[in-house]
This record gives structure tokens, C-alpha cells and sequence, in this order.
């Protein structure tokens, strides 16, 4: 399994971890291409000529078990060299006659300090007098594979890392991938560089000329139509293909209703006028409402939500003619978290939204110039691209919009009420100089009136719920630490410009266990 071009690569071979994909942002950062493919995957590969090294993630199966997910035991007689993470060691453990036991005094999770047995290349630079690593596990390897040696331990963990440097095999215990893990991207620089010997050539920057030609080879003289939404994938999308195929390119913009304030017209007068785009503006917030009206389940609004725009969408594309490919922002960790790696309940993280059946009614072709890039990728190929910051650095914004983030009923006045609030509360991160310090933050409304006092009379109205995390990638997050100052100048603001709000609360839930949008 490969992407449509060919080059010197990292292949991560996923077990299922739920931190899988940093693992390959890692990788990406020091100037390496990587990708993701699960074990069947590796099953399919005949040529391995391009393929400088395979890195086995970590994932919730064991090996203690009968039947457990492994990989061809051809790998380990390529000479290419293999750096296995938890599940990964102890896969490689298994495969070379080590012993592997599950052990409640064993187990760890959290922090571990480190301590160093022996030198090699994977640690060079790594192990301090104070390295801290992140474990997250219950089976242990207890007895070592032949031909291999200790490298490092932990206090539980006799076996932290190990390596067989002839055949240029090593193991992890923790996860160097995470931020927890005290310099854990030099465990990456070491075997890639050293170990691997691979050379730096990924560039996001320079990658642009090269996706603009692959449009241009693969659409030619055809029609192109595109759901843009003004969200920095679709946006980066749009202006990608409409370098390559100009006048062919048709943008529909589907307004819900359920997007922030102003954010509609602004986005279409900026598309239409900057940058001569062919753009449609359809206006069905009525239709949307009226769907809408009296549901408060949150997974009836998402899929009232989807299957009213492919309906709009559809019924708009049918008034042009020679339509074949249909244009989507579809990202890497799209198409990553729409397949299960291993049939385990934790490896499938979520339905691939962006398709959400558009091309399967429709019988167009897809094209997703973006599929094979991370979002901080994107980013940096807007920038070469002139995408405005306003786009190309927005906070992640959910499909079905506002309509998760009023918890209850969908209500006009209860979408005036939260597009006002939301609108200064986001206004006020930006003149604060807050806003590029957070990954994500959004206003929201509770399904409770709570009774309040202004100007001597009593009031009973809406809770706004105003949230910010901080985040590498969204897997998880932590509460923004706002100065007290701004909590209390925001509350204020919101409650004396908003009719309709009386209470002002700050969400300061990590995720997990919460998740980062109310819905």
C-alpha cells in the first residue's frame, strides 16, 4: 500500500494505538515522509526498495494471548532497520523467543526515570541523570530475546529498551512519541539518522508545485466542484485545484445557519473577491431550522445535520453540467481514523467524515490533493499559498457547527444569543493575544436557566459555557490556564452585551475523560 507518488520512506505499521499518528508527525517534523498502514497492509507489500525503516506502534492487544496481530517475519531479513514501541517490543520479544508476561506488579502507567545499562545509537544524546518516560502498559517483557542486550531499565521494567545492533533492531517500552517523554524526539532523530541513515526531504513548502501537477495530470480538461466551507482544509483544497484547473473549478458554500457570526459572508466576499474563485453561495438556514426543530439528541442533530447538506449539496450540483470529480479537504488523519488497524474497538477512532456519502450518491469521482498531510502540514501549505491567517490558523471547527455547541433544543433566538457571545469571547482572545496560544475555543449554551439579579430585578436565562484547551493534535487536552483578569472581564462582557445570559461558567475538564466539544 502506497500513496501515489514514490519516495524514500519511514512505514509505521499501526497495532492500534490511539497515538499512533504522532509517532508520524514526529517522524514528518525532522524532515522524514512516513505513513501509517496496518499489518494486512505490510502483507500486500512486494517491493520494500523504497522503505528505509519500519517502526511497530504500540496498541491495546498482547502477545501473552494465542492468536495476537503480528507482522511477516520476512521484515526482520531485509536488513531494514525496526524500532518497535510497547506493543512493538514486545512483539519483537515474542517473535525472537523472549518471554512476555502480564504482571499486575509489573504494569506501569505515567512517568518512569530511566536508567541507563549500556550505550548505543538510539539512546546518543537521550538518557539523562533525570529522564523521565512515559509508560503506559501491563504485560512486561521478563526474559530477553536471544542475540539482544539491555540498553536501559526502569524500576519495574528490567527490559526499557533493547536492541539487537546486528540486525539493527530495537525496542521501546514507554512511548517516545508523547510530550511526557522527557526529549522523546531524539529517540526518533537517533534511528532515523544514525540507524536508518536516511536523508531529510520532506518539505511541506516545496510540496505545493508538485500537488498543483498531479491536479493538473489527473483532472486535465474535466469539471471539479467543491464543498467549501471556509475551514482551512477546504480552503487550502479550493485554492490548491484552482491554481491547476482554474475556470473548471465550481465552489458551493452551503449556509446552514449554524455557523458563527459574520463568518459566512465574510468567508464567501473573501473567496469571491481575493481570490477569484468561482464560488455559489447557497442560503438553506431556514430548511435547517426547521429540521432542527425541537431536537436535542445530539447524535440526531449530527446526522440530521450531514444528510440535509449532501441533500442541498446534491439537489445545487445538478444544475451544472459535466461535473466528474467532487474536491474535499480530506486530511491524513481522515482517512487513518476511518479504517481499524486491528479489529479492536479502540483502533477505529471515527467514521470518515468528509466523504459522508456525497460520492457514493452522487457517482463522482474524489479527489482529495490533501489526503497524505497532517493539519499543521496544511497550514503550512496555505502560507505558501497566501491563504489569509484569519483562515489559515482558525481554531478546528466541528461539521454540524453551533448546532453541537446549544446543548438541547435548536432555537433562532438560542443561535442569536450564542453567535453574540461566541463573537466577543473570541474577539477578546484575539485583541488579548490569547487566541494562537489555543488549540481550540468555542462559547456554549447549557440546557438550564439559572436565576440571576440585574438592576434590582430577578432574570432567569441561559448558562454560556466558554471553553479553551490547549492540544498537540486534539487526541487529547488540557483546560487553558486563563489570568484571572481576563475570566472576569469576559464574564462581564458577555453578560452586559448578550440579552438572554445571566451566568457565566469556565469548563476546566481535561480530555480525557471529557471530550473537547460538549456534543
Amino acid at each position: 500500500m502506497q500513496f501515489q507518488h514514490e519516495k524514500d520512506k519511514i512505514l509505521i505499521i499501526d497495532f492500534g494505538s490511539q497515538v499512533t499518528k504522532l509517532i508520524a508527525r514526529r517522524v514528518r517534523e525532522l524532515g522524514v515522509y512516513s505513513e501509517i498502514i496496518t499489518p494486512k497492509d505490510l502483507n500486500k507489500i512486494k517491493n520494500y526498495q523504497n522503505i528505509k525503516g519500519f517502526i511497530l506502534s504500540g496498541g491495546p492487544s498482547t502477545v501473552t494471548k494465542k492468536k495476537f496481530e503480528s507482522v511477516p517475519k520476512r521484515i526482520f531479513n531485509e536488513n531494514i532497520p525496526i524500532l518497535g514501541i510497547c506493543y512493538g517490543l514486545q512483539l519483537i520479544a515474542k517473535i525472537f523467543g523472549g518471554k512476555i508476561k502480564p504482571s499486575r506488579k509489573r504494569r506501569e502507567f505515567g512517568r518512569a526515570h530511566l536508567f541507563k545499562k549500556k550505550s548505543s545509537l538510539l539512546i546518543k544524546k537521550f538518557v539523562k541523570s533525570n529522564t523521565s518516560v512515559w509508560m503506559s502498559h501491563e504485560d512486561a517483557v521478563v526474559k530477553l530475546p536471544k542475540n539482544f542486550s539491555t540498553i536501559a531499565s526502569t524500576k519495574y521494567s528490567n527490559l526499557t529498551i533493547i536492541e539487537n545492533s546486528k540486525k539493527k533492531i530495537y525496542g521501546v517500552q514507554f512511548h517516545p512519541e508523547v510530550t511526557h517523554t522527557d526529549n522523546g524526539k531524539k529517540i526518533f532523530e537517533n534511528f532515523l539518522f544514525l540507524i536508518c541513515k536516511i536523508k531529510k526531504r520532506w518539505k511541506i513548502s516545496s510540496q505545493k508545485n508538485r500537488l498543483i501537477e498531479e491536479i493538473k495530470n489527473t483532472v486535465g480538461n474535466q469539471k471539479v466542484i467543491c464543498a467549501l466551507s471556509g475551514g482551512v482544509d477546504s480552503s487550502v483544497a479550493a485554492l490548491l485545484i484552482n491554481k491547476a484547473i482554474k475556470k473548471n473549478l465550481i465552489c458551493i458554500m452551503v449556509d446552514t445557519g449554524l455557523m458563527r457570526k459574520n463568518e459566512f459572508s465574510y468567508t464567501y466576499n473573501l473567496f469571491k473577491k481575493k481570490y477569484n474563485l468561482n464560488v455559489k453561495l447557497i442560503n438553506a438556514s431556514k430548511i435547517f431550522l426547521k429540521k432542527l426543530k425541537k431536537v436535542s439528541n445530539p447524535e440526531k442533530k449530527r446526522k440530521i445535520i450531514g444528510s440535509l447538506f449532501i441533500k442541498v449539496f446534491e439537489e445545487e450540483s445538478k444544475k451544472y453540467k459535466g461535473i466528474n470529480y467532487l474536491a474535499q479537504g480530506t486530511l491524513y488523519p481522515d482517512i487513518i481514523e476511518s479504517r481499524s488497524s486491528t479489529g479492536s474497538k479502540t483502533s477505529k477512532i471515527k467514521s470518515h467524515h468528509n466523504v459522508g456519502g456525497l460520492p457514493k450518491k452522487m457517482k463522482l469521482k474524489l479527489l482529495e490533493p490533501l489526503k497524505e498531510f497532517f493539519k499543521d502540514e496544511v497550514r503550512i501549505l496555505g502560507k505558501s499559498l497566501g491563504l489569509v491567517e484569519k483562515i489559515n490558523f482558525k481554531h478546528p471547527f466541528p461539521g454540524p457547527g453551533l448546532g453541537i455547541r446549544i446543548v438541547g433544543d435548536i432555537t433562532p433566538e438560542r443561535l442569536r444569543i450564542l453567535k453574540e457571545a461566541d463573537f466577543i469571547y473570541i474577539n477578546e482572545l484575539i485583541n488579548k493575544g490569547l487566541y494562537s496560544k489555543i488549540w481550540q475555543a468555542y462559547a456554549a449554551l447549557l440546557p438550564i436557566k439559572t436565576v440571576g439579579v440585574m438592576g434590582d430585578s430577578r432574570t432567569y436565562e441561559n448558562i454560556c459555557l466558554l471553553r479553551a484547551v490547549t492540544s498537540e493534535d486534539g487526541m487529547s487536552a488540557d483546560y487553558f490556564n486563563f489570568p484571572k483578569n481576563f475570566l472576569d472581564s469576559i464574564s462581564n462582557k458577555i453578560i452586559n452585551n448578550v440579552k438572554g445570559i445571566n451566568r457565566v461558567v469556565y469548563d476546566i475538564t481535561s480530555k480525557p475523560p471529557s471530550t473537547i466539544e460538549l456534543e
